[in-house]
């Protein structure tokens, strides 16, 4: 048994160890005490376990165990240097060999990641288009979801296949069981943010329609993403335009005070430092939805996301 934690190894057996105990599957705790190691919750005398020594310290020392007899330590080496751990996807690499690996992910325990041989690249080769996802940002009124369905209506006419994960349509199944305040709109984010990232490694162009007002619930979803396949488009239109607008009525209950928290009136919206695309209101040029998606499907085909 080798135990492991996150991306650092923590023990293991050094050589001349003849049969290492048992271990359960589960969490352990250790200390850095001479006394002794916390093992499960409980202390395990050094003397009685001299095998069992420490190959990193980390801040947070816990660890699970990866379900894999070590038939001798010599596949480690004597110092450990040849256990390549990855934790990629629930699995390590023991002396060249895949182990599984059970993990615990927030309050989800003793889980392991099924991999399959249909990955994403067989998806996009199938597709022909690389999967992504297009976050659409800004205040309610300024046309994130006639945007994205303009959007999604053209990449329908040339062949490729986008999603749309409206925050409104959202919030009638998978969400209903959240309100508008700021915990809760939070995990409104993160969820359509994980939804989103498996859309995008089916290979599908995913388009979320968000209003998403705070930097850190959108950077967070960026970080769920490989490098260049989050892609935010800020709809930049002026609060009073948005009012103007008011295409359900909701600025109306809100002045009147029938609504709390409405972004924009009462709560702040962060508009994005660096977004890949800004759709910017102009009173001088009107542009339609259907330019604006036009201007998205330009970013894409420039960076290769509808071809594989």
């Amino acid at each position: 048994m080798i135990a492991v934690c996150g991306g650092s190894t923590l023990g293991y057996w050094l050589q001349g160890v003849e049969s290492p105990p048992v271990l359960p599957k589960l969490w352990f705790r250790f200390s850095r005490s001479d006394q002794g190691i916390g093992w499960g919750g409980y202390v395990v005398n050094r003397a009685r376990y001299k095998g069992f020594a420490s190959v990193r310290s980390t801040a947070r020392l816990q660890m699970a165990c990866v379900n894999e007899k070590v038939d001798n330590v010599g596949d480690l080496g004597e110092d450990g240097s040849e256990l390549d751990e990855k934790s990629r996807n629930g699995h390590v690499t023991v002396a060249g060999r895949a182990v599984s690996q059970l993990a615990t992910v927030g309050n989800s325990t003793n889980i392991m990641w099924h991999g399959c041989s249909v990955d994403k690249a067989e998806r996009q080769k199938l597709l022909k288009q690389k999967g992504c996802v297009i976050w659409i940002t800004g205040l309610s009124g300024s046309g994130k979801s006639t945007v994205a369905c303009a959007l999604s209506q053209s990449l329908h006419c040339r062949g490729k296949l986008s999603y749309i994960l409206d925050g409104d349509n959202v919030r009638h199944g998978l969400n209903r069981d959240l309100s508008f305040k700021a915990e809760d709109r939070a995990e409104n984010i993160r969820r359509v943010g994980e939804v989103a990232k498996l859309f995008a490694d089916a290979g599908v162009i995913c388009i979320a329609s968000l209003i998403s007002p705070y930097r850190r619930d959108r950077d967070a979803c960026r970080a769920l993403l490989p490098e260049g396949s989050f892609i935010e488009v800020f709809m930049d239109v002026p609060l009073h335009v948005c009012e103007a607008r008011d295409p359900k009525g909701l600025y109306k209950l809100a002045r009147a005070g029938k609504i709390k928290g409405f972004t924009g009136i009462h709560d702040p919206y962060e508009p994005p430092l660096n977004c890949e695309i800004a759709l910017k209101h102009s009173e001088e040029v009107l542009c339609s939805p259907v330019d604006m998606g036009e201007k998205v499907i330009h970013y894409l085909e420039e960076n290769g996301y509808l071809q594989a």
